[in-house]
């Protein structure tokens, strides 16, 4: 989530917005895009009221109006968050594959390894599922943001408008909209799943990994 922000946060200070670099949202420390209710209170309330963890990032503050390309600038500052992490994913497939050759390069590494191999498969899963679910068009995901300029300038004024009850229904949607949310994570599953597969000759055996 932190590479995720600070994408957004990069994205706008190249299409001519400061705000987030003088608010001090460009960073890679974690402490600052913590969000008392959005990372932490959240998360533990729908767990324990439908067992799935939902919840985000302190959004970076962006202001639009300093883009030099208002829709140009607004579509990429809301997909870089997304690229980001559809480029850490790949990222973590080649350092499983790497990793997996230095573990049997050096037999002492292996066991450490190992552990790192499989934090590398669930950052593949959780950052395939941090770039789709971001893509989701309902205000205020990144989605929303390239959805509103394929509609009608009165619609998307009013889709605009919806976002102050984006959240809620993000939420509906996350702890009782199981259908729908398996059809999306299916999808998203069957990359990761191809993808360890494709790694399966670079795994390093152990309790961990097998």
């Amino acid at each position: 989530m932190v590479a995720h922000e600070y994408a957004h946060g990069y994205a706008a200070l190249k299409q001519g917005d400061p705000t987030a670099y003088q608010l001090g949202r460009l960073t890679w420390n974690p402490m600052k895009h913590i969000d008392p209710f959005m990372t932490i209170i959240l998360p533990i309330l729908t767990f324990i009221t439908a067992g799935v963890m939902f919840g985000g990032a302190k959004p970076v503050p962006v202001n639009p109006r300093n883009y030099r390309n208002f829709k140009r600038g607004d579509i990429i500052v809301s997909l870089a968050g997304v690229a980001t992490n559809l480029v850490l994913a790949v990222v973590a497939v080649v350092a499983v594959a790497v990793v997996g050759l230095a573990g049997r390069a050096v037999p002492a590494l292996a066991a450490s390894a190992s552990i790192l191999q499989l934090m590398l498969i669930y950052g593949i899963l959780i950052n395939l599922v941090l770039a789709f679910f971001n893509l989701i068009p309902i205000p205020p995901l990144d989605g929303s943001h390239v959805a509103k300029y394929m509609l009608p300038p009165a619609w998307a004024l009013k889709y605009e408008e919806f976002g102050r009850y984006g959240l809620i229904a993000l939420m509906v949607l996350v702890m009782v909209g199981g259908g729908v949310m398996r059809g999306f994570f299916g999808p998203i599953l069957f990359v990761h799943g191809a993808a360890v597969r494709l790694l399966i000759p670079f795994i390093l055996p152990s309790p961990w990994t097998v």
